[in-house]
């Protein structure tokens, strides 16, 4: 009996057809992965480059955030140095307000003291001219060594001091003594040279100096000094030295000096006073024609306007600077806005034991 041939199934073809189609997964399975690492490479190098980018906006940021905490500590100390010298501002001023405080009590009570010095002032004033007008000595009449002419009587203010061996006599030629009121000395002081001589207050200062001159002891010396910014003498050449009233040539060319004066400026009390040091032998009366405190003292003011307190100041200053033991006599013509030069001038005349008198506007 013929044997049946024995079919096996894993013959050459079959395996050379399993071969292929596992060979060709492969391959499809090696293509797949190229191309997955090729994009995976493509996509990690994005994602690098933006690391990259992050990393240096994060340096830069630390970078920024050390500025920023060395400014704040730099602020803090700042803030500390400033509450520091807020708190010692604050403990400066409060002294200051008190003291400002009792500033405007005493201003309140010099204001009532000076009220009642200018009644007191205004009652003596009354009472001499009550006492003394129309009286004329024979001294009065014959002894003045320059005629003044005049209307009426005149002669009411004898108890001014004219006596002395030396005599200095102060003019204030400030550009106040141009008119009573402020806003009238401005106007005046910008007019041209004839104008401002020709002023009524600046003639009746002369025409005071004039009185007081023609009054003098015959057998005095005597020295004429004008002062505004600074003090000179009259007449040229005469600095520092004494001339004789009995001499007509010496006094009536200091009148005529006095004349030809111009009133500009300030007004510095100060360097007045201090002709009176320079004087040798040093004068035993002084005579003072002016129209209120001060506006300069030593130097000019460091601001451009001078309160009444800064002006009383520059008074009491110049005051200080006068010899012991001589008498001031004062004739002040008073100005506008200036209350507190009549107790000035009525204190500095008790304490040298001189006079102070305010003439009438027809005076002399």
């Amino acid at each position: 009996m013929k044997r049946k041939k024995r079919i096996n199934v894993f013959s050459l073809a079959f395996l050379d057809c399993i071969t292929c189609g596992l060979g060709a997964v492969i391959l499809l399975f090696v293509i797949i992965n190229a191309k997955s690492a090729a994009r995976q490479e493509t996509v990690t190098s994005d994602l690098m480059a933006e690391t990259t980018r992050l990393e240096e906006v994060v340096q830069e940021g630390r970078k920024n955030l050390v500025t920023l905490r060395n400014t704040l500590e730099e602020t803090t100390v700042q803030v500390t140095t400033t509450q520091g010298l807020s708190r010692r501002v604050i403990e400066t001023i409060s002294p200051q307000k008190i003291e400002q405080a009792d500033r405007d009590k005493d201003t309140l009570a010099r204001e009532a003291h000076i009220n009642k010095l200018k009644t007191d002032v205004l009652s003596l004033d009354e009472e001499l001219r009550r006492l003394r007008a129309g009286a004329k000595t024979e001294d009065d009449q014959g002894s003045s060594l320059r005629p003044f002419p005049g209307q009426g009587d005149r002669q009411y203010l004898t108890d001014l001091k004219m006596g002395g061996k030396r005599i200095l006599i102060l003019v204030d030629a400030s550009a106040s003594m141009l008119d009573e009121t402020i806003i009238n000395v401005i106007r005046r002081r910008n007019m041209d040279v004839s104008h401002r001589r020709g002023a009524p207050k600046w003639k009746r200062t002369l025409a005071t100096l004039d009185w007081l001159v023609g009054n003098l002891p015959a057998d005095a010396r005597f020295q004429l000094y004008t002062f505004n910014k600074s003090a000179r003498a009259v007449l040229s050449g005469s600095e520092g030295k004494w001339l004789k009233a009995s001499n007509s040539e010496e006094l009536e060319g200091a009148i005529r000096a006095m004349h030809k004066t111009d009133a500009v400026g300030g007004t510095s009390l100060f360097h007045a006073f201090s002709v009176a040091k320079e004087l040798s032998p040093r004068p035993d009366n002084i005579l003072l024609i002016t129209d209120g405190l001060p506006t300069w003292g030593r130097n000019k003011p460091k601001g451009t306007t001078v309160s009444s307190a800064e002006r009383l100041a520059y008074f009491e200053k110049a005051s200080r600077t006068l010899p012991k033991g001589v008498p001031v006599n004062t004739i002040l013509m008073p100005m506008e806005g200036d209350a507190w030069a009549a107790a000035a001038y009525w204190r500095l005349a008790i304490d040298t034991r001189g006079y102070l008198l305010t003439p009438a506007r027809d005076w002399p």
